[in-house]
């Protein structure tokens, strides 16, 4: 089957088995006599097992592992079990870390009058320098604000918070 044909049954795009070729996750599509490439059913099997490890949010390299163990008939699945944790537990912090943008955000969001001035504790904090601590380290969700910001946004009946008001505050673990 042609690539268009192999994208339908796989729910890949064209575009990404051109780049899982590239990368080696599949292999190398044989070609028919006028150049086009031809998928067999197993190349489509694989697709959809990359498919769905990319839908649970795999990087490639994980796929790659995932892929030789897959095809490896003497696995244990305890080494697929290690990756799937390790996997586990960065979707874990990614969440916090969304979780906890998401919680700066709405504080910046109830503090802010939404009215016609043009001042606003979301763009202050925006503009605001991040802390020496929060600035090299390139994780999401740094430059929270501290509680006494959320009071006093929170208690603001117009947009008159400053950068200075919006201060980092402390990561919390929520319960799991």
């Amino acid at each position: 089957m042609n690539i268009g044909e192999a994208a339908k049954a796989s729910g890949v795009s064209a575009k990404m088995i051109r780049y899982y070729e590239e990368t080696g996750l599949i292999p190398k599509a044989t070609r028919t006599e006028s150049g086009y490439r031809d998928y067999t059913p197993s190349d489509v099997h694989t697709l959809r097992f990359i498919r769905r490890a990319r839908d649970l949010g795999f990087a490639v390299t994980e796929i790659n592992e995932l892929l030789g163990l897959w095809r490896d008939t003497s696995r244990r699945s305890a080494d697929v079990k290690k990756i799937a944790k390790a996997h586990i537990a960065e979707l874990r912090q990614r969440i916090d870390e969304l979780e906890e943008m998401a919680g700066t955000l709405q504080v910046l969001i109830d503090g802010c009058s939404g009215d016609d001035r043009p001042d606003c504790p979301i763009l202050a904090n925006l503009q605001a320098p991040t802390s020496p601590k929060s600035a090299g380290n390139g994780a999401p969700g740094k430059g929270k604000l501290n509680r006494h910001a959320e009071r006093s946004a929170q208690q603001s009946a117009c947009c008159h918070a400053t950068p200075s008001t919006l201060k980092p505050r402390a990561k919390r673990k929520p319960a799991r």
